[in-house]
């Protein structure tokens, strides 16, 4: 886990203020009290995704909910899929005996 200082002095051009608003919108989580976030390893990759669709990619706040929300049923749908075929697998393998 990384506090928020410490991320953005690791992270050049990571504004508190654009991190602050990114938690109030809920598009990051931060684990501990709001006046001393603790981001993991997930968060912070959310994070520079957020940053690279907005400044690389330069899509504006009112699509980065939008984007990030597909983003996120792809991720669960994955999640999933990976599921389902781990369990198929198990029931095949149990059957072959």
């Amino acid at each position: 886990m990384i506090a928020i200082d410490l991320l953005i002095a690791e992270s050049p051009g990571l504004r508190r203020q654009d991190l602050e608003s990114w938690l109030s919108n809920r598009w990051v989580r931060a684990d501990g009290p709001p006046s001393r976030p603790m981001f993991q390893d997930i968060d912070v990759a959310r994070i520079r995704l957020i940053r690279e669709l907005r400044d690389d990619m330069a899509v504006n706040d009112e699509a980065l909910p939008i984007i990030l929300s597909l983003l996120d049923q792809l991720y669960d749908l994955r999640r999933l899929l990976r599921e389902h075929d781990r369990d198929r697998s198990q029931n095949q393998g149990q059957g072959a005996r």
